[in-house]
């Protein structure tokens, strides 16, 4: 009888440890899953935070970048300023020197110039330069100085398609048309500027050397005029 008692507690005694077993592994898998989750979350916050940062640094960077931006636009409208006012103050300073025709004469000279249109036509195409508006501007010099080659202001017409060429970065055509000045009208006033300009070209387009040649070239033909001057003083700061 007591035999038959100890058998069914004995067995109760192993189902019960066998489930307390499985509970104590359950659990331990339990907090390793966790752990390993909490290793995940870490790297995952980790790698958030320096997402973060350089998303901050982007916008801190794009921020110097638009600054640098808004100086370079401010600085290249202050230049093309600087750039209007040189010109203008050089086409009051040449503008004395053209000849002016007398009032009421409406005589052509030779070659088809006729004075009473010719100047009108001239200062149209200069008020194009002074306005911005260098494509126009060359285009109306261009013609100018091809359908009135004898007229006394073509050698003016001339000189300022060379500065509306400039004005649109095209060095190259810029020089090309001031030596057409120059070969044409040695002894004009604005020859001198020519050479000036003819430097200018030259020293963006890389070639200090030629630039140097022009402005000594300038100082030994054209001593007393102003650009001589500026060729100096640019000649002084190399």
């Amino acid at each position: 009888m007591m035999h038959c008692l100890r058998l069914p507690l004995l067995l109760l005694l192993c189902v019960g440890a066998s489930v307390a077993h499985a509970g104590l592994f359950d659990d331990g898998e339990a907090r390793k899953e966790i752990a390993e989750l909490k290793v995940q979350v870490d790297t995952l916050s980790r790698g958030l935070l320096d997402l973060s940062s350089q998303l901050q640094n982007q916008r801190d960077e794009n921020a110097k970048l638009r600054g640098q931006i808004e100086t370079l636009m401010y600085e290249l409208e202050m230049a093309k300023k600087r750039q209007q006012d040189l010109f203008l103050d050089a086409d009051t300073r040449l503008r004395k020197l053209e000849p002016q025709a007398p009032a009421g004469d409406a005589a052509k000279t030779p070659g088809g110039s006729d004075p009473a249109t010719e100047r009108p036509e001239y200062e149209a195409a200069l008020n194009l330069f002074k306005t911005g508006k260098y494509k126009e501007a060359s285009a109306a010099f261009t013609a100018f100085v091809t359908n009135r080659p004898n007229s006394a202001l073509a050698p003016g017409a001339q000189f300022w398609l060379g500065n509306a060429l400039y004005a649109q970065q095209d060095c190259k055509r810029a020089i090309e048309a001031q030596q057409q000045l120059l070969a044409k009208w040695p002894g004009n006033p604005k020859a001198p500027d020519a050479l000036l300009s003819i430097a200018t070209c030259q020293q963006e387009m890389g070639n200090a050397a030629a630039a140097k040649r022009t402005l000594e070239s300038l100082m030994t033909q054209y001593p007393e005029a102003p650009a001589s001057e500026t060729a100096r003083q640019r000649l002084k700061k190399r």
